[in-house]
């Protein structure tokens, strides 16, 4: 396989620049990219430096690296075009055009994306994420009137992560709920959850997939067993169906995606942009 060097820099966190490339790089599944992120280079000093580090990383590997940015300021984004690599700015590619349509130059202003210029949207992502933390494997259950969603399933099938996510990214307060062998057992609502039906979400996986996430955990005992990581998973099933908790499968979405699913069926309102 064919193997390349690429580069995230960025005048700010970076993170706007990665998530784009990521999208971008996962299209070529011939190359393996070996990647490296380069926050706050917000001098044409610092720039220059970064300049210096693509042309020897170009002359050692005798191609030139792949370099994304996310460049507010033109004179730094001018320094790192001089560099002997594949530059691809997306605010370059984009504000342009933008200015244009709406005939207005846009401020170039560091920080707007992922900084705190709307303090009481942050706040309340630190709020819901507090929440999320609190309200995490089953805790807090006499706050679950403030959740905005519960979610429920097995041990290890992506709840708490999602939950984290729900709350950084869009400020939603979200709780879980792990369903026990003795809650799978009766095949009923679980009593703490009967009052809050209607905020339930399930989340399933498949058997094999869950066995492998639960092996690398505990190996010991009936945990990950097969045997018993199939009667929690059908006996899970079995519950989200009789009380009609709508449920989606894990096993290959990204966290991203799990959440996007749950925000798009549950009609829940994003409270924050990410």
């Amino acid at each position: 396989m064919t193997q390349r060097t690429v580069l995230f820099v960025s005048d700010q966190t970076g993170v706007t620049a990665e998530t784009l490339g990521h999208s971008l790089l996962s299209q070529f599944d011939s190359v393996v990219f070996s990647q490296m992120t380069v926050p706050f280079v917000d001098t044409v000093d610092k720039a220059r430096r970064v300049a210096e580090t693509i042309d020897r990383i170009a002359a050692e590997e005798g191609m030139r690296p792949i370099v994304i940015t996310s460049f507010v300021q033109d004179e730094v984004r001018a320094t790192l075009l001089k560099c002997n690599g594949l530059v691809l700015d997306l605010f370059a590619a984009f504000l342009g055009p933008l200015e244009a349509e709406l005939e207005s130059q846009s401020s170039h202003t560091l920080g707007r994306a992922h900084g705190m210029v709307d303090a009481t949207s942050y706040d309340l992502r630190i709020e819901a994420t507090n929440y999320a933390m609190a309200a995490d494997d089953g805790h807090a259950m006499r706050d679950y009137g403030k959740a905005d969603v519960i979610l429920v399933g097995v041990s290890r099938s992506g709840k708490t992560p999602t939950c984290l996510y729900l709350a950084l990214q869009y400020g939603i307060f979200a709780a879980n709920y792990p369903l026990a062998e003795e809650d799978l057992e009766t095949n009923d609502m679980p009593e703490s959850l009967a009052p809050h039906r209607a905020k339930l979400y399930g989340l399933t996986i498949e058997p094999a997939r869950l066995r492998q996430i639960r092996l690398e955990r505990r190996s010991q005992g009936r945990y990950a067993t097969a045997q018993q990581i199939n009667f929690e998973l059908r006996a899970a099933q079995a519950l989200f169906k009789r009380f009609h908790i709508p449920y989606v499968d894990t096993t290959h979405s990204s966290i991203e995606e799990i959440a996007s699913t749950i925000l798009n069926e549950t009609g829940l309102e994003r409270r924050v942009r990410a």
